[in-house]
């Protein structure tokens, strides 16, 4: 069950895009619960107040009072991998969007075709990520980090790997290619001999290296650079 929250200042917009997203999920068989906004910072409350949590957000940018440009940055430490969908009718934004991570973004003169596209493509990413953890064991302790929440995996010497995630870094007594069989995920690949990466976390290539949502800059060695740019585009192909 996926959680959604819908926040326009608008009451008509709000129902609008709610029997939007309810109609495309019904249609891809994903079930989902959503809650109704108009005032920005009710939103902000439920979430940093009293522990409200919501797979996907669907924010109107142009709010009075607490823009849906600030909002996005202020739930951001409280929900990481929440999938942020923005709907405006300015083009100028559409840059600030692509720089806080946000997932998707739907001008409104062409509402209904890209809102069921984007609201689709974002559940199921969601259930891509969702209920996936690999173990880390050592003497006395045990550590399960979510798959989504991975970034990449690093080689630390002949026989130790360090996996960074959103929970910090944790070291593993295995060789790079055993974690990676461990995994059998086909959003984890190698962009060098000595790195792995989770692909839902890189935002893009450039001159030879994988930008990650974190910050992380890793080098892609130039014999895995083609092979890299192919799983990605067919990780995404069948995925989205």
């Amino acid at each position: 069950m996926i959680r959604i929250a819908i926040c326009d200042d608008n009451a008509e917009a709000v129902a609008q895009h709610e029997a939007i997203v309810k109609r495309c999920l019904q249609a891809c068989g994903i079930g989902c619960e959503i809650a109704a906004y108009t005032h920005s910072e009710n939103l902000l409350c439920d979430i940093t107040d009293d522990g409200f949590f919501y797979d996907m957000l669907l924010l109107d940018i142009e709010m009075p009072g607490l823009t849906g440009m600030e909002l996005s940055g202020k739930l951001k430490p409280y929900l990481p991998n929440v999938k942020i969908i923005f709907i405006t009718s300015h083009l100028e934004y559409a840059i600030d969007a692509f720089e806080l991570s946000i997932f998707r973004y739907v001008p409104k003169d062409d509402l209904e075709n890209r809102l069921e596209a984007a609201v689709t493509d974002a559940a199921r990413l969601i259930e891509l990520e969702a209920d996936r953890e690999y173990i880390v064991q050592s003497a006395g302790h045990m550590e399960k980090i979510p798959y989504r929440d991975i970034f990449h995996i690093q080689r630390d010497g002949g026989k130790n790997v360090l996996i960074c995630s959103s929970l910090g870094t944790a070291r593993a007594r295995k060789s790079l290619q055993q974690v990676y069989e461990e995994l059998d995920a086909p959003e984890f690949i190698f962009i060098d001999r000595g790195c792995i990466v989770n692909i839902i976390h890189i935002m893009k290539l450039n001159n030879g290296m994988a930008y990650l949502k974190n910050g992380d800059a890793l080098p892609v060695s130039r014999s895995h650079l083609q092979e890299v740019k192919r799983q990605i585009n067919q990780f995404w192909g069948a995925h989205i």
